[in-house]
């Protein structure tokens, strides 16, 4: 409930212009606290920059972060617009509408919320999005930026392009799109269904927890998942021109369907009850038999290997 507005109109340089290009050279910072129940809702939308969301243990937002021009005039331009109730905290940058077409303008975004926060809408372009350590749902998005999420317990959609996608430590189920970069993901628990292009998918599930399939798909890069405990759903993965590797515990129940072309399926694991086997596909049973794994590439090798 306390706007505070801190000028500090500064031209840039040494590491600061070297950090942000020298198109940046103008900068303001600023700064909003504003009460918001645990269990509300987040909200922004920003046309150029980063955006950091992280929980602490107050029942309010602390907004800080800085804009930034090419041109001082622009700086000025730069709006941020804040709609504020104890549910729900909307932050939107709004971009000059009239001569300011010409170098680099945006905002950077760092933002304190209740660790129950759902975030309605992150967006950005070309900048990171990162959040850590929420619990709540939400749908993340930006542009020629990667995104981060860590230790987080909820439902997520991720969305980027030109950019990689870091999980570390998350509950939920969990939709990421990316195009020309990776995706990683360590220590979940849930679900997943990750898609890219021109970009490799390694992928450490500590345990499954949907009726949906978990869906990894690439084109131009590989496939290594790992499965430290016997999935509770079925598990396909897809690429071309790529490797797929997957690793699993001695004692796991599968199913296994593997198919390549121009290389061949090993498994380190024995296969029983064989429907097909030969240099390039392998179909069969793992142990006593369990959820599908589905793994499909071209002109790449498939093994299933211990873990």
């Amino acid at each position: 409930m306390r706007p505070a507005l801190l000028p500090a109109i500064l031209l840039l340089s040494g590491c600061d212009a070297a950090d942000w290009g020298d198109s940046r050279k103008y900068t303001e910072d600023f700064s909003y606290t504003y009460d918001l129940q645990p269990g509300g809702r987040l909200s922004v939308e920003n046309f150029n920059g980063g955006v950091e969301v992280y929980a602490w243990d107050q029942p309010k937002v602390e907004i800080t972060g800085t804009k930034f021009a090419s041109r001082e005039e622009d700086l000025a331009r730069i709006k941020i617009d804040i709609s504020p109730s104890p549910n729900r905290i909307q932050i939107r940058t709004v971009r000059p509408t009239e001569g300011s077409r010409r170098g680099s303008l945006g905002a950077r975004y760092r933002i304190a919320v209740p660790r129950k926060t759902s975030l309605e809408r992150v967006e950005s372009s070309n900048g990171p999005v990162r959040v850590e350590g929420l619990e709540g749902e939400g749908r993340i998005t930006t542009s020629n930026g990667p995104i981060r999420l860590t230790r987080h317990s909820g439902n997520l959609a991720l969305t980027t392009s030109n950019g990689p996608v870091d999980i570390n430590d998350v509950q939920g189920v969990l939709t990421v799109t990316t195009s020309n970069g990776p995706v990683t993901a360590a220590a979940l628990k849930g679900h997943l269904e990750a898609t890219t292009s021109n970009g490799p998918i390694k992928v450490d599930v500590a345990e499954t927890q949907s009726e949906k399939p978990l869906r990894l798909r690439t084109s131009n890069g590989p496939v290594q998942l790992t499965l430290a405990s016997r999935p509770s759903t079925d598990v396909i993965a897809t690429s071309s021109n790529g490797p797929i590797t997957v690793r699993v515990a001695d004692n796991v129940g599968l199913r296994l369907k593997a198919r390549t072309s121009n290389s061949r399926v090993q498994s380190d694991l024995p296969v029983t009850a064989v429907v097909e086997q030969s240099k390039s596909r392998l179909e069969g049973t793992i142990g006593a038999g369990g959820p599908l794994l589905d793994l499909t590439t071209s002109n790449g090798p498939i093994r299933i290997a211990k873990n």
